[in-house]
């Protein structure tokens, strides 16, 4: 391990399910989470597990075992959801009955979640970790779509590289732009992350008039701009920020928790 990492965490979908990943995960001291795939014997140990409400997710109960899989050399962890079967609708008579597909495991009463891991913690923790995974594909889809990292402009390696530098500094800016402009008292799991494209939008492709006046100069907005005050609050706080020694003074006065 790497001066300064204290610990690594993977997250992988069913793909990375077998006992060759686990082995390099554990070879390299990287703890995980990977989605179960589906076996008779997995779902016959669903069957008859304990299960207790689990409030803090979106399912109606959660359970915890151990488990070997076959092939595997010893038993893991495994944490599960268990979510009610929807009722099943009645195709029309003019539409041909399709068979229901679900990524989750399925028996004749319940849908399933269920995940190998080496962590420690709740389950509810460990489902939240692992749904970053979801997100962190939207980050990147973002990235290509919004900031043009997919975009190789140059023939040369060295430049690519600075290019796509270049691309993520925009994008972490367009990060710290979004805390900057929060509420004074939001908390972080009230902030909603604001995409490129909104920001540019919000913020910088505003409809405007420059006037000059008596000697003053100003800017009038659109009375369809709906986040004026906003931008108002996000540019005085930007115009505070003063160096102080190695850091720089507050803007806001309350941290984000």
């Amino acid at each position: 391990m790497q001066d300064g990492v204290r610990e690594l965490r993977a997250r992988a979908d069913s793909g990375f399910y077998c006992w060759q990943a686990v082995e390099v995960y554990q070879a390299y001291q990287c703890h995980f989470i990977l989605v179960a795939r589906k076996t008779a014997r997995l779902v016959a140990v669903l069957n008859t597990a304990v299960w207790k409400p689990s409030p803090q997710t979106d399912a109606d109960a959660e359970c915890d075992f151990l488990y070997q899989p076959e092939g595997w050399e010893k038993a893991f962890r495994f944490i599960a959801l268990r979510f009610p079967k929807p009722p099943r609708k009645q195709p029309s008579k003019n539409q041909p009955e399709v068979p229901e597909q679900y990524q989750l495991f399925e028996t004749s009463a319940y849908l399933y979640r269920v995940f190998v891991t080496d962590l420690e913690g709740p389950v509810y923790r460990l489902v939240r970790f692992y749904n970053g995974r979801c997100a962190s594909e939207n980050l990147i889809k973002e990235a290509n779509n919004d900031a043009g990292m997919t975009a190789h402009p140059y023939y040369r390696f060295d430049m690519n590289q600075n290019h796509f530098q270049l691309v993520m500094l925009a994008y972490n800016l367009n990060c710290w732009l979004a805390l900057f402009h929060r509420h004074e008292n939001a908390e972080t799991a009230s902030c909603k992350h604001v995409t490129l494209a909104t920001a540019r939008l919000r913020f910088l492709f505003i409809a405007a008039r420059l006037w000059r006046h008596a000697g003053r100069v100003g800017i009038s907005y659109s009375d369809q701009y709906e986040d004026q005050s906003r931008f108002t609050q996000l540019m005085k706080r930007l115009n505070r920020i003063r160096p102080r020694g190695g850091t720089f003074d507050p803007v806001i006065a309350h941290a984000l928790t």
